[in-house]
């Protein structure tokens, strides 16, 4: 997650002007150029946030650390925004389980892919589910050409050093891609259907009761370790309270369309991350294909939205 966790549902308000922000013309390109620091900062922050994960699974495991960073998120998240439960219907609540859901998946199987292979590796593969559906719903032929872009980034993993990565990190890294779809995909359904982020904190809390059986079963007492416990709320700080907050104040001065061409740039950042935090080192053949699949993730996007 990964993206996995990072709100989106502040997208839909987004508009392609800044006028309603207060700021003059002339400083609505430095308000622009501010916006994309705040959004590159939530990727680099979301993506540390892993790194720093990946360094507690020696303690408690991939599905121990992920309990703890969802339920550390999820108290954040109820403790500052206190959604309402009443006045709700059954097609809101389970649209709002199923984000859930598709929250605790999707960090348990990504969690589970950066427990066997690079981190930058992991997000690149993660991306290609979001590049899918930007593809299919475009219905473009130059989708095609964005899709073929992303299959030979593939290639040159697959060619290179990546040929020799564990294959169930491989396919934990796929699936929790198709679980990011699915967020996204219910993400829309539940910002539709609560008010401001309450159903992402709701959310949040149910991810959270979905991961923590299997993180209390994978990593027992050691959950209750002090170190552990400090360092899971730093990264559910890091991937999920400051990312939040940055991604929510690039928002209102940035074109949603922006935003999200903006967070295909996720695998850089894990890469970085990947490297400065683990010692993951990259070859120049997966560099270029994580180069190549941004690309791709960026075009599919664009024209999805165009």
């Amino acid at each position: 997650m990964t993206a996995a966790d990072r709100a989106a549902e502040p997208a839909a308000p987004a508009s392609g002007s800044t006028a309603g922000t207060g700021a003059s013309a002339a400083g609505a390109p430095r308000a622009r150029l501010g916006a994309v620091g705040l959004v590159l900062g939530s990727a680099f922050s979301l993506q540390f946030g892993s790194a720093v994960a990946a360094l507690l699974f020696p303690r408690a495991g991939a599905l121990g650390v992920v309990a703890l960073r969802l339920i550390f998120s999820a108290v954040l998240l109820l403790a500052l925004f206190r959604p309402r439960l009443r006045g709700y219907t059954r097609a809101d609540w389970l649209a709002v389980a199923g984000l859930g859901v598709a929250l605790g998946t999707m960090n348990s199987l990504f969690y589970q892919a950066i427990d066997r292979i690079p981190l930058g590796a992991a997000v690149t593969l993660e991306l290609l589910g979001p590049l899918a559906l930007s593809v299919i719903a475009s219905r473009r032929l130059i989708s095609l050409a964005w899709a073929a872009l992303a299959a030979l980034g593939v290639h040159l993993l697959a060619a290179g050093d990546f040929g020799r990565l564990n294959v169930g990190g491989v396919a934990f890294a796929l699936a929790a891609g198709a679980m990011w779809v699915a967020y996204i995909l219910f993400n829309a359904r539940t910002g539709a259907r609560f008010p401001k982020v309450d159903g992402l904190a709701l959310a949040m809390g149910i991810g959270a009761l979905v991961s923590a059986p299997l993180g209390v079963i994978s990593a027992g007492t050691a959950l209750l370790d002090p170190v552990t416990l400090g360092l899971g709320a730093a990264v559910a700080v890091l991937s999920s309270g400051l990312p939040y907050t940055l991604e929510m104040l690039a928002l209102r001065r940035l074109p949603a369309a922006t935003f999200a061409v903006l967070m295909s740039l996720m695998p850089v950042a894990a890469t970085t991350a990947g490297f400065l935090v683990l010692g993951q080192h990259l070859g120049p053949a997966q560099l270029l294909a994580i180069a190549l699949v941004v690309a791709a993730s960026m075009g599919a996007v664009r024209t999805s939205r165009g």
